[in-house]
């Protein structure tokens, strides 16, 4: 039988703490996704009525977390070590894929008042360490809007490189959207 790789349930940076889903922070996912509703929304699918509720939110740490425990779905819950409590991001390795594609999609969002400070530049060479190392990845790549420039900018800091464009790929609040496609090789080691 094949054995999957291990991986923790929290990883450190100098400045950050990431954490698998957990319903110690139920409150303040929803908190998060409040108080960055209308920034986010402009970047992902139309919501559920009931999304805003904590009822929603607690079925969704439940399920991230059978996903991660299967390593389906990775989504790491971003905390800064100066308010700890506080949730400021996430990133999300989504669609993990074994060998022979060995791959994964990465997504990452983070709270407004977090962003431009180099927290999402530390917390995805994390989750790319991660994906590289435990979870033995080959390759790793991400879908972003192309007027997202600081997300482009943020993929091209940590080494992804532009693949081309993927026409109406994602169906973002009722439109079809175009994406430019990033990608990652693991190093060589």
């Amino acid at each position: 039988m094949l054995q999957r790789p291990s991986m923790n349930f929290e990883y450190e940076t100098e400045r950050l703490i990431l954490r698998l889903p957990s319903m110690d922070f139920l409150r303040e996912l929803l908190e998060f996704q409040m108080r960055n509703r209308e920034l986010f929304e402009k970047y992902e699918p139309t919501r559920p009525d009931n999304f805003y509720t904590l009822a929603y939110q607690q079925s969704v740490l439940k399920y991230e977390l059978k996903l991660a425990l299967k390593q389906q779905t990775v989504r790491f819950y971003v905390f800064s070590k100066k308010y700890p409590q506080k949730i400021i991001g996430t990133v999300c390795l989504h669609n993990l894929m074994a060998a022979p594609y060995s791959c994964a999609e990465v997504g990452y969002k983070f709270d407004m008042a977090f962003q431009h400070q180099g927290f999402a530049t530390e917390a995805l060479a994390q989750v790319l360490a991660v994906g590289f190392g435990s979870l033995q990845l080959h390759r790793i790549f991400a879908r972003v809007m192309p007027e997202n420039i600081p997300s482009v900018r943020l993929l091209e800091r940590l080494g992804f490189v532009c693949e081309g464009m993927e026409q109406e790929c994602l169906l973002i609040q009722g439109k079809w959207t175009n994406h430019l496609r990033y990608a990652r090789l693991c190093p060589a080691l």
